[in-house]
């Protein structure tokens, strides 16, 4: 590839990108703060992918909408207080525009002024499985990620208004090319977390949801949450946003209509398998080092989540269960997950241990020459017949010095903390052409997870979505204390953390 790192000069009509994909990776790999990459993705065929494009491509296809309401409470509009109904892009368009034919269509029990709707968590593989070719159009080869396509990667469409509740993902980091309109990302890092009240419930393998509504926060109910630190964006077309590993984010879209793709990185078959963590645990093929232990707390979390809800009186109405989830796994799988899971962490620890001791004897001398060093391991490890690759990242020097080389500027802008009092008003984006960024240069304020099951499907016109509510979130005046707060507890992830230490320290004896 031409351009500046390549040490040759682009050929005529060759396009030239700020950064190899050997050095997006690296960046990608070690930043621990979100980024936006700019002038990275200008020549991928799927810049055309807006929803007029899509909807031709899709020839009368229907897909998953999810809706929730415009107006804005002190309860996080979870998915199980959602809507949802079956509908084309085409119709989609429609409603969107306020014309008279979404009377009598999908839509036709949302007004477009009152509700958003998202057609969120697509899997590029699953809508465009008749048509293939379509994978090429996304090229996170660009990034240093050889043979990841659209096939790995994840398409969301929104009308305005339409957003992801605040959470973090269990494992990986995440990319995300914004294609039209824009995004208001606010992101909080992991530091944060006990200022965002986290909850397991609804329950989703993989996603901890936070209880505050980022929108609009009830801070007499929420206190800590003053002393978070959002990071804010607003992400433009062309433009492709590093989230990194166990970063929270709210997200919303800003303009009418928004299409936006991602892909987790690290664990490729997380996204093939989401909700079944039995099958997630038997075809993963790569992760971090940290992903193993992170397994084990998932394990722990569905076995203790599973256990005491499913104990509960089901007619209580309690929808703690993602649609995501299409039911909850037994005691018994969920134990068979537990024990793979350490039994995993531990075949790759000896193993990790093996390779760094013939490491250590055969290269001391030029691992110790390198001021900054990068360790990547494949190690192998036999489990149920699939391979473990493990990725380990080994930084020599500290983290103020590792920002400092990194190469900060008009095509890597770094996302910046955003005053509370501030609030969103005055977030803009990065911007294609920010090329004139000068004393700060590269610096800028602004705002998951695996094949999705199938939705619970919910068309009524007599159940909106304000009437679907959880109690995990909902204020009360009870009280005694309910099953969520008991459960509040002892998922903290704090406390899992704490656990699956123990039982690893158990079972390493």
């Amino acid at each position: 590839m031409a351009g500046p790192e390549s040490g040759r000069p682009p050929a005529p009509g060759e396009d030239v990108k700020p950064f190899t994909p050997e050095k997006a990776k690296e960046i990608v790999m070690s930043l621990q703060q979100p980024a936006v990459f700019c002038n990275m993705a200008g020549d991928w065929p799927a810049l055309c992918w807006n929803v007029k494009y899509l909807s031709a491509v899709l020839d009368g296809k229907t897909i998953q909408f999810r809706l929730g309401l415009k107006t804005v409470d002190l309860v996080p509009q979870f998915e199980t207080r959602c809507s949802y109904v079956e509908a084309t892009l085409e119709e989609f368009l429609a409603w969107s525009c306020g014309q008279p034919s979404c009377l009598s269509g999908p839509f036709s029990c949302y007004d477009y002024s009152k509700y958003w709707a998202y057609a969120d968590y697509k899997y590029i593989a699953r809508i465009f499985e008749d048509k293939p070719e379509i994978f090429q159009d996304i090229r996170w080869s660009d990034f240093g990620f050889f043979g990841r396509s659209g096939k790995e990667s994840t398409l969301w469409i929104g009308s305005e208004g339409a957003n992801t509740p605040c959470h973090l993902d269990s494992y990986g980091c995440n990319l995300v090319l914004q294609i039209e309109g824009r995004k208001k990302w606010h992101l909080f890092p992991p530091g944060d977390t006990s200022f965002l009240y986290p909850t397991r419930i609804p329950y989703e393998e993989s996603s901890i949801f936070s209880k505050v509504n980022i929108a609009n926060p009830d801070l007499k109910r929420f206190p800590k949450f003053r002393n978070s630190t959002a990071h804010v964006i607003t992400l433009s077309p062309g433009e492709v946003l590093l989230v990194p590993r166990h970063w929270w984010h709210y997200v919303e879209s800003i303009d009418p209509i928004t299409v936006s793709i991602n892909s987790w990185i690290e664990l490729f078959c997380r996204s093939a398998f989401r909700g079944n963590m039995f099958l997630l645990l038997l075809m993963f093929k790569s992760a971090e080092d940290a992903d193993h232990e992170a397994r084990v707390e998932e394990a722990i979390t569905r076995t203790l989540v599973c256990a005491i809800k499913s104990a509960e009186n089901p007619s209580d109405g309690d929808l703690w269960l993602n649609p995501t989830e299409v039911e909850p796994t037994s005691h018994e799988i969920n134990l068979q997950y537990l024990n793979k899971a350490i039994a995993a962490y531990f075949k790759c620890q000896k193993t990790s241990v093996s390779e760094q001791a013939h490491s250590s004897s055969t290269g001391a001398e030029q691992r110790a020459g390198a001021s900054c060093k990068r360790r990547k391991r494949e190690v192998g490890c036999e489990q149920e017949g699939c391979r473990l690759l493990t990725h380990e990242f080994d930084f020599s020097t500290s983290e103020a010095e590792e920002l400092q080389k990194i190469p900060f500027g008009p095509h890597l802008v770094r996302v910046l903390p955003q005053s509370q009092e501030m609030g969103s008003v005055g977030a803009v984006s990065v911007g294609s052409d920010s090329g004139d960024l000068h004393e700060n240069e590269g610096e800028h304020t602004g705002k998951l997870h695996h094949k999705r099951k199938q939705l619970v499907m919910s068309n009524d016109c007599e159940m909106p979505a304000h009437q679907m509510d959880s109690d995990s979130s909902a204020p009360t005046s009870q009280t005694a204390l309910s099953t969520n707060d008991l459960l509040d507890c002892l998922v903290n992830p704090h406390v899992i953390s704490l656990v699956a230490r123990l039982l690893l320290e158990r079972t390493g004896v």
